[in-house]
């Protein structure tokens, strides 16, 4: 089975959807299938058995994209689309494997080149436009709810990532076929870990303090502004703490910054910027908590699969976008306000067996539910079941 795999990403990148689409590749290489992927012309070549990567040409004056919808990104699509028209002109595929609003115009090119369609949905897109506040017009949320709706109905089958997205395609369309895979991969099984913990508590400059972690992007959902403010009231009652924020674009560390500062408590943060994939797994063996403090959106965030298998305790907002994987057995969850989130941080550094059996419950979890042995057999199941449409297609023909 011939695929071509589409995401309008910059590939590969550090955050969210690239890490599931790389990911994807991952298993379906290890699956023995090969991917032809095509992708916007941003981004770093990642080797992996079975994958040719295709990029769009370069376009005029896109150096960088932002995370979520843009303008910027309606004119990468066109390229995308375009090239994918040649591809699937020259080359005779059997399925087209679309992430995110690819799927809108690969229904579109799956009839018209009697291909299957399997849609990866990592997010409701017309949520997006909410969670990131690109557009308050009813006419375009609308045109993409129509839109999304006619992708999901059109394809073949569904890919979707968490519960939330789960349910929501389960209960529009009860007859699809509509795969739950979770992003629980580790990102060392591609990239390994070549740092190890001690020299990252050495960069740091620690002191023994303990160190509490958030890793990610620095997008408004994800509850920066709401961490910094809870953090003064734990040091008021716990100075032997040091906070660390690994990634964020130049301009948001900055940002972020200038509020520590305002709030005068520079001598107990270290924001370390972006660093590389391989180095993240370091940071959180470095560390004795791990925070979650998102806001808004429904899926849930990748660290989170990390963050449990990790040995670490959690601090998580009280959130759809944690709550569908976690529950107070493996993590703290708190109010999405900077007072709840303080006392939630301080329960788990002063009491020690209390650290202790979040951590244990969350690697029990992890190891029952979130397995990267189960992330590959959905994902075959999946491969399977288009193999077998593709048969009676071919037989009807």
């Amino acid at each position: 089975m011939r695929t071509l795999m589409i995401a309008p990403q910059p590939f590969f990148q550090p955050r969210g959807t690239p890490f599931s689409v790389l990911h994807r590749l991952k298993a379906l290489s290890e699956l023995g299938y090969k991917i032809d992927l095509l992708t916007y012309h941003l981004g770093d070549d990642v080797a992996i058995d079975g994958v040719t990567i295709h990029r769009i040409a370069k376009v005029p004056f896109v150096n960088k994209i932002a995370i979520g919808p843009s303008k910027s990104k309606v004119v990468l699509d066109v390229y995308v689309y375009r090239k994918a028209l040649h591809m699937l002109a020259e080359g005779k595929y059997d399925l087209i494997h679309s992430h995110e609003e690819a799927g809108f115009f690969a229904t579109r090119l799956s009839r018209k080149f009697q291909t299957l369609h399997l849609y990866d949905m990592h997010s409701s897109l017309p949520q997006q436009l909410s969670n990131f506040k690109f557009s308050k017009s009813k006419i375009l949320i609308n045109s993409f709810e129509n839109l999304e709706a006619r992708t999901i109905n059109g394809a073949d089958a569904v890919i979707t990532i968490c519960p939330e997205l789960y349910s929501y395609v389960k209960e529009r369309f009860p007859q699809k076929f509509n795969m739950l895979i979770e992003n629980v991969a580790d990102n060392s099984l591609v990239f390994g870990s070549q740092v190890d913990a001690k020299a990252i508590r050495r960069q740091l400059q620690t002191n023994g303090e303990s160190v509490v972690l958030y890793a990610g992007t620095f997008e408004p959902y994800q509850g920066i502004n709401l961490f910094i403010q809870s953090c003064a009231k734990v040091i008021a009652q716990n100075k032997h703490v040091r906070f660390v924020l690994v990634g964020g674009k130049p301009e948001q560390v900055d940002q972020y910054k200038k509020m520590v500062n305002e709030l005068k408590l520079d001598n107990y943060f270290v924001f370390t910027g972006s660093v590389l994939p391989e180095e993240v797994p370091a940071y959180i063996d470095a560390c004795d908590v791990l925070v979650s403090p998102r806001v808004s959106g429904n899926n849930t965030p990748l660290k989170i699969y990390s963050y449990l298998r990790s040995g670490k305790p959690i601090v998580a907002t009280n959130h759809i976008t944690h709550t569908q994987v976690l529950d107070r057995d493996v993590a703290v969850l708190t109010e999405c306000d900077p007072a709840s989130f303080s006392d939630g941080v301080l329960a788990v550094l002063n009491d020690a067996n209390y650290r202790t059996r979040l951590a244990t419950n969350a690697q029990r979890r992890a190891e029952e539910k979130y397995s990267y042995d189960a992330y590959l057999r959905k994902t075959k199941v999946v491969y399977e079941f288009l193999e077998k449409q593709l048969t009676t297609r071919r037989a009807i023909n």
